[in-house]
């Protein structure tokens, strides 16, 4: 089997993984669409106050509300991506295996963190984003090439998503628990991604610092894509830059943990 069908059915077989967990998925989309609806009422309340707050109408917060739902699982903002698993494995020997496996580590664990990402988001996305739009005054793009634009902005967002998340994971090969860095990284995600307030909203100085922040690519970046915030080929490369730094960080960081072979508890 070639390297790019390896990849191919490593993918698939993320989306096929996590599609069995149904109850879960429910669970998720009902969480998901409550969440939305806190947020809504929260952001009409403050943009009756400050119109235009950030560049947006009442509309396009709205709209930010949902595809903040949307994207919320799929690009593993507030985890629940791979990197539990492959920190498990670390910890308890496990990963081991996987070095003798013959596919790159970094490229086996984000094909399949891409095929969980994709089910995501249209097993737990697509329904709270459908409901937020049937029941609030949203505003969605009329063109094709948007939509498309978008999408990739998504796709390049869940790539720089799975750079931090593999860093973080590979910190159990020196910290034996990397609980605690993984929920930092939560924390950063969910203040830093814009899925808790619009970064552009942030005044000044700390405004254009989370702009910067790789986790802006997460949430902010695609929004704006879709919203006619922003130019979608800049932001695609931004997106790719920060990607490509991160997973150049994992490769540099996993040839360090390999060569150290503490593989902890074996």
């Amino acid at each position: 089997m070639g390297a790019g069908r390896l990849y191919a059915a490593v993918a698939a077989g993320g989306f096929r993984r996590y599609a069995t967990y149904r109850a879960a998925m429910a669970a998720g989309v009902f969480a998901n669409t409550v969440f939305g609806l806190i947020l809504v009422h929260t952001y009409l309340a403050l943009w009756d106050e400050r119109p235009q707050l950030g560049g947006y109408d009442q509309a396009q917060a709205v709209t930010y509300v949902w595809l903040g739902q949307a994207l919320l699982a799929a690009a593993a903002i507030g985890g629940g991506g791979f990197e539990d698993e492959l920190m498990e494995r670390i910890r308890t020997g496990d990963v081991a295996i996987d070095l003798y496996r013959p596919a790159d580590l970094q490229l086996w664990w984000l094909a399949a963190d891409l095929g969980r990402a994709a089910f995501q988001l249209l097993g737990r996305g697509v329904v709270p984003f459908a409901f937020g739009a049937l029941l609030f005054d949203v505003e969605l793009p009329s063109r094709p090439g948007v939509w498309a634009a978008f999408l990739v902005a998504v796709v390049l967002g869940m790539v720089v998503s799975f750079g931090i998340r593999y860093l973080v994971a590979l910190s159990a090969f020196w910290l034996i628990d990397g609980s605690g860095v993984a929920q930092m990284a939560w924390l950063a995600g969910f203040f830093c991604s814009g899925m808790l307030l619009p970064l552009n909203v942030f005044p000044g100085g700390l405004g254009e610092a989370v702009r910067a922040l790789p986790w802006s690519s997460l949430l902010q970046a695609p929004a704006d894509v879709l919203l006619g915030k922003a130019d979608a080929l800049p932001t695609f490369a931004f997106q790719a830059a920060w990607a490509v730094a991160l997973l150049a960080a994992g490769r540099l960081v996993q040839s360090a943990a390999t060569r150290r072979v503490v593989v902890q508890g074996g």
